[in-house]
């Protein structure tokens, strides 16, 4: 007798989340990108719909990064401008957004001005067909124009843009609004003020269709548990029919495992954890599919070999197996 599983079905789902414009549509890009619309617990066919899978996002920045030396090989030649780089991300490692990080804008750093931060995100648009994920350096003050420059030079673009948090989402919601764009509301792992930003920026009409969570995530061994039930909190919201807690979610997956020091501390230093390269990248492909596992529907990632990891477990997970 066959074994009956107990399948339970959901009142609500994710809200979808279209990224990029088609030239139909007022943009460049090759194709658009949608995300969300999962009916049901991650990868669980045979409960909901999973009409969308996730995407990853390969990391571009304006400035040549500090990167450890196994990421920074497999973008020789190309980190000193962006236009290639996002190019061989899309070419060869099969990004399927791209992720542009204008820490060159850092005033405590290189300090560029708004007017080269605006011609980075025009390089790349010029370079790659794909959808593109536009955030700032960090610096309130200094984003706050960066942001509302980049939301106009790329309008009709879809772009996804971010960061807004409880402290200045005002102006880059305006942005957005304005200027056609899609919004990371960027909350500090806390499920509480995750909804009311989300509240916040709905509540200046934004449509719900056009806000991205970022949970602020942490990496494997550096609080991944929590980051993990925060997530996972925020799925269940979602399908038990809360609003404010239905939106796509992304997490900055290589940014928190690389800075782990178990991603690229020399194996001379700590001779038992073996082969540094192969340490870090499996570092950030574990954290990405963990991040899978609680829902994640955008991995901002670098290496590309991490990247095909877990592009094929994305495959592999999107099979309906049916009961």
């Amino acid at each position: 007798m066959p074994v009956q599983i107990l399948k339970e079905k959901s009142r609500a789902a994710v809200q979808t989340v279209t990224l990029g414009a088609t030239p139909e549509q007022g943009g460049t890009r090759s194709h658009t990108v949608t995300i969300g619309g999962d009916a049901a617990l991650p990868f669980h066919h045979f409960e909901g719909e999973i009409p969308h899978r996730p995407v990853v996002a390969m990391e571009v920045q304006d400035i040549e990064p500090e990167w450890p030396e196994p990421l920074k090989k497999c973008f020789a030649g190309v980190m000193k401008e962006p236009g290639r780089w996002a190019e061989k991300c899309v070419r060869e490692y099969g990004a399927d957004l791209i992720y542009v990080k204008l820490d060159g804008a850092d005033p405590e750093g290189a300090n560029r001005t708004v007017e080269q931060c605006v011609a980075t995100v025009k390089e790349v648009l010029q370079a790659v067909g794909v959808p593109l994920i536009v955030v700032g350096c960090g610096d309130n003050e200094k984003d706050k124009e960066l942001l509302e420059a980049v939301a106009e030079a790329a309008a009709g673009e879809n772009l996804l843009l971010g960061n807004a948090e409880q402290n200045n989402y005002q102006s880059l919601t305006a942005a957005c609004m304005v200027h056609k764009h899609n919004i990371i509301a960027r909350s500090p792992l806390d499920i509480n003020i995750c909804k009311q930003l989300n509240i916040l920026i709905s509540e200046m009409n934004l449509p719900l269709n056009r806000i991205v969570i970022d949970p602020s995530i942490g990496s494997l061994g550096y609080g991944i548990e929590y980051a993990y039930s925060i997530m996972e909190r925020t799925r269940l919201g979602a399908l038990q029919g809360d609003k404010m807690l239905s939106m796509p979610v992304l997490c900055t997956v290589g940014y928190e495992a690389w800075r782990a020091k178990e991603a690229y501390a020399p194996v001379t230093n700590f001779p038992g954890w073996g082969d540094v390269e192969e340490r870090g990248i499996l570092w950030e492909a574990v954290t990405a599919a963990a991040m899978l596992q609680a829902g994640a529907h955008v991995l901002l990632m670098r290496h590309p070999k991490a990247v095909a990891l877990v592009k094929e477990n994305i495959d592999r997970l999107m099979v309906n197996n049916a009961y």
